[in-house]
């Protein structure tokens, strides 16, 4: 599995913390970690919870991500402006129990972390346990065992709802702030993590690579 790590400025500060829970919960599982979003609290350039909230649906709907660790100050930034993206399903995570259940019963492919509201003692460990019954609870295992069908069920239409109530992404590439779509292509990495050139999605790949030219131009 691929997994982005999305940092936006005010939590910039955490991501060694979250890069180091994550490495140390899913050592020697084989999974990639992506360091995508901010390194460091503020800074130019930089980005808040709106462009690394589309970065997220960006990495998701290139396949360049297959998971999205993201977070913000509060973590509710971030999950709006995730959420208003196709093919994305997130969940405000707070502690390990949040990570099993959203997990087994939501079966999503984002979360959003508080890194900055109740980031007290122990937070780095509260992170580690969070993303070991996170990424060990089997994804749309469901739970409880008596309600396995119907949240299978659930989780089908929530895909056909979000198909239905959003625009396609490439359309939301020619429509959506250009300003956001620009500092978000041009921040250090991105470009390289999108690999464009590699896209099976002819369309897509042009329009990125327009998008991309005319921002930095």
């Amino acid at each position: 599995m691929k997994i982005a790590v999305v940092n936006e400025t005010s939590a910039g500060h955490r991501n060694p913390d979250v890069m180091k829970a994550l490495e140390t919960a899913l050592a020697g599982q084989g999974h990639t970690i992506i360091n995508a979003g901010m390194k460091q609290q503020g800074g130019d350039p930089e980005l808040s919870y709106i462009e690394t909230g589309f970065l997220a649906a960006l990495l998701l709907n290139t396949g360049r991500a297959d998971f999205i660790v993201g977070s913000c100050g509060t973590g509710q930034g971030f999950v709006n402006v995730a959420l208003q993206y196709p093919g994305v399903f997130c969940g405000l995570i707070t502690e390990p129990t949040d990570a099993f259940l959203f997990a087994r019963i939501n079966g999503g492919n984002c979360i959003s972390l508080p890194l900055n509201k109740g980031y007290g003692w122990a937070g780095d460990v509260n992170l580690q346990f969070i993303f070991e019954k996170l990424f060990t609870a089997g994804s749309g295992a469901g739970y409880p065992e008596s309600r396995v069908e119907a949240q299978a069920k659930s989780r089908e239409l929530l895909k056909e709802m979000s198909a239905q109530t959003h625009l396609p992404f490439k359309d939301i590439l020619n429509s959506m702030d250009q300003g956001v779509l620009a500092r978000t292509l041009t921040f250090p990495g991105v470009w390289e993590i999108l690999d464009v050139d590699t896209l099976e999605d002819a369309q897509l790949k042009a329009i990125l690579t327009e998008k991309y030219n005319n921002a930095k131009a």
